[in-house]
């Protein structure tokens, strides 16, 4: 995958190395680190930290989706995303880091990107707003299509699959044809199982286990199992941020079985976990 955004450019070459992507959410209510960078300044912050520690691209949410989040309006999301985005793209020091915009609303979509971002991240699929499909043809950037039944608010009264991950493939193999349809090039479309969402805690592990599967869709994997609760339920760990070292654990689980992006909040102890497990699986 290559990105060309003015004096910015970006080689993706999946079969070299897993790349690393770092979670930084503007959001006041995300499960995890919310409210902790919801003001530009300590985003910014957050920003460079994980830079420096070697996220190739960072993904900037302003809709929390953790399960029963509500959904927040069009204006307060632009309100939280796009001074983010203006602010690291008025610092050269983040030419080397592109920017993904997590979000379902087209709308956000076309802003963040033209004010800086490289691509999108809707975890629905772009499914949620019909709009979306198009508008990334005509900014003509990748998008990343994960798969989730219902809303954050629903999607784990979801979980009843007769093929959980023959179902999921179907899902995904669908929004490639439908972004291909509305445009999208595509070798700019990567898909997401979407682990943790409308899926048990089995079903997650049952996921990092059949990952192998999803490369007939023959697109780019990411794969987002940081900190999640069924980590944290293998180790009967409450607290999210002590889940690090089972992230670690799932990481090298996803590389194994063919992941090519990592999304993840530590990106320091993921960083060390890629280039070991890369020398290992991706030699």
């Amino acid at each position: 995958m290559q990105l060309n955004h003015g004096s910015r450019s970006y080689t993706f070459d999946w079969r070299s190395r897993t790349y690393l992507m770092g979670i930084l959410n503007v959001t006041p209510d995300s499960f995890s680190d919310g409210g902790r960078y919801d003001s530009v300044e300590s985003a910014i912050v957050q920003a460079k930290r994980m830079r420096d520690q070697g996220a190739d691209i960072l993904d900037i949410g302003g809709q929390s989706t953790k399960p029963n989040a509500a959904d927040v309006g069009l204006e307060e999301e632009l309100h939280r995303v796009i001074p983010v985005v203006q602010a690291l793209r008025s610092d050269p020091s983040f030419d080397s880091v592109a920017i993904s915009i997590d979000t379902t609303k087209a709308a956000v979509a076309k802003a963040a990107i033209e004010a800086g971002g490289d691509m999108i991240n809707d975890v629905s699929g772009a499914v949620f707003d019909p709009q979306m499909l198009n508008t990334v043809a005509e900014l003509q950037v990748p998008i990343i299509l994960m798969h989730l039944r219902g809303t954050p608010k629903t999607m784990q009264q979801l979980t009843d699959y007769e093929d959980l991950t023959g179902e999921i493939i179907g899902f995904l193999k669908a929004r490639v044809a439908a972004a291909i349809g509305a445009g999208i090039a595509p070798d700019l479309i990567a898909i997401d199982p979407g682990i943790g969402f409308a899926k048990t805690a089995q079903q997650s592990v049952q996921l990092l286990q059949e990952l192998a599967k999803f490369k007939v869709l023959n697109c780019p994997i990411l794969v987002g199992t940081s900190r999640k609760s069924f980590i944290g339920k293998i180790l009967n760990q409450d607290d999210p941020s002590q889940r690090i070292w089972g992230t670690a654990a799932t990481c090298c689980g996803a590389i194994a079985n063919g992941a090519n992006i990592l999304r993840v909040h530590d990106v320091a102890e993921m960083y060390d976990v890629i280039r070991v497990a890369d020398a290992i699986w991706k030699p």
